[in-house]
């Protein structure tokens, strides 16, 4: 693949996390106001509207299977295979503290750079661009699951 192909893949992650560039020339499927990805999402959300439950799932436990989505994502282009994961785990969470609600996003944003590193510098291959291109729209149905849990919250 070419240069062409890995900078499509990395402007819509970055849209999917950061939100449209700055300054907004228009988005692909964001808002277009800034801070409209996940990290906008996170930033914006205190802990307490992180622990509130809904529909039997909190934003906190969104952000961190996001953060463990990507860490699998990044495994698996490290070492071409998949890690064994628990993918239940990574809902456990029902509530957090300020410190804990800053290491889940903290963790995002390190595995969100890992991702945009190793992209710069991969040799693609059928199952790399399968794993990015599913670790795209994976995290834009997040992007849009925690917009809505965020209406909810604050209704």
């Amino acid at each position: 693949m070419g240069e062409v192909f890995r900078n499509s893949i990395t402007t819509m992650v970055k849209e999917t996390f950061e939100g449209p560039p700055v300054p907004v020339k228009g988005s692909w499927f964001t808002e277009t106001k800034p801070n409209s990805g996940i990290f906008g999402v996170l930033d914006e959300t205190s802990h307490a509207e992180a622990s509130m439950p809904v529909n039997g799932t909190t934003l906190a436990a969104h952000a961190d299977h996001i953060r463990y989505h990507m860490w699998g994502i990044n495994e698996i282009v490290k070492n071409e295979k998949q890690p064994e994961m628990d993918w239940g785990k990574s809902w456990e969470i029902q509530s957090v503290d300020e410190q804990q609600w800053n290491r889940i996003r903290d963790g995002v944003r390190n595995e969100y750079a890992t991702l945009m590193q190793m992209i710069d510098v991969m040799e693609w291959n059928e199952l790399l661009i399968n794993e990015v291109l599913a670790s795209l729209a994976h995290s834009a149905y997040h992007l849009g699951a925690l917009r809505q849990m965020l209406k909810v919250i604050r209704a």
